[in-house]
């Protein structure tokens, strides 16, 4: 039930944020359809903010629209993350490679900060500010190759999956991946580095690894549940 008579907008930010953690929490399941008129009587609200929060959740890739059946939960299957890490890798450490001739000391004293706050931000609780984070970390570097494609297609993939999926499961939305705290923060450095050497085979390198490690512990962490069943 939603608080009485909140203005237009707060209505659709309420049901946008209700959905949105139904949907993280798993009470919403991958592959579900998503019906307009259930979902205002369950809410309580009318259709039109159940129709404008949908079009938000698409926007973050967390619900998809298919034409003439409606919107449903978004499911990714192992090869549908393998693919897009893959691709993210590529095009990441391409950026990298030229941030790495190209950023400027302001650039690498930004991305610097946002590792130590980072650091500051890594206890479990704190994991969403943590992702945040981690996404402003990602965006500099690309955004320091000044490769007008390279940040347009990065962006936008971003945009369409906020957390690079981690947050659209709901085993990894609220909770760091196993194993990654350690290894997450050393390959940040190394990262850094080799941006702060101007070493442009060494940041692709270090930038794919990275990438790459996140995809395969993502799906580590995805292939059994706590049953020891698969979820894919």
């Amino acid at each position: 039930m939603l608080p009485e008579t909140p203005t237009h907008r707060q209505l659709r930010n309420l049901v946008a944020d209700q959905l949105r953690a139904a949907i993280l929490e798993g009470r919403y399941r991958p592959g579900e359809w998503l019906r307009q008129e259930r979902l205002a009587q369950e809410l309580n609200v009318s259709q039109m903010p159940v129709r404008e929060a949908l079009k938000e959740l698409a926007a973050e890739g967390l619900i998809e629209h298919v034409p003439y059946r409606g919107v449903r939960v978004i499911e990714f299957s192992a090869e549908d993350i393998e693919d897009l890490y893959a691709h993210r890798a590529f095009l990441e450490g391409r950026a990298a490679a030229y941030a790495a001739q190209r950023i400027t000391a302001p650039e690498l004293a930004e991305i610097e900060q946002i590792m130590r706050s980072m650091e500051q931000n890594a206890a479990p609780e704190k994991v969403t500010i943590y992702r945040q984070l981690n996404r402003q970390f990602h965006q500099a570097i690309f955004n320091a190759s000044r490769r007008d494609y390279l940040i347009r297609a990065l962006s936008q993939m971003w945009a369409a999956f906020p957390t690079m999926l981690i947050g659209n499961f709901a085993a990894t939305a609220t909770h760091p991946l196993p194993e990654r705290d350690a290894t997450d923060a050393a390959e940040h450095q190394a990262i850094f580095r080799a941006l702060q050497n101007h070493q442009s085979q060494e940041a692709e390198a270090a930038m794919r690894m990275h990438i790459l490690s996140t995809a395969r512990h993502l799906l580590e962490s995805l292939s059994t549940t706590t049953t020891g069943q698969k979820s894919f």
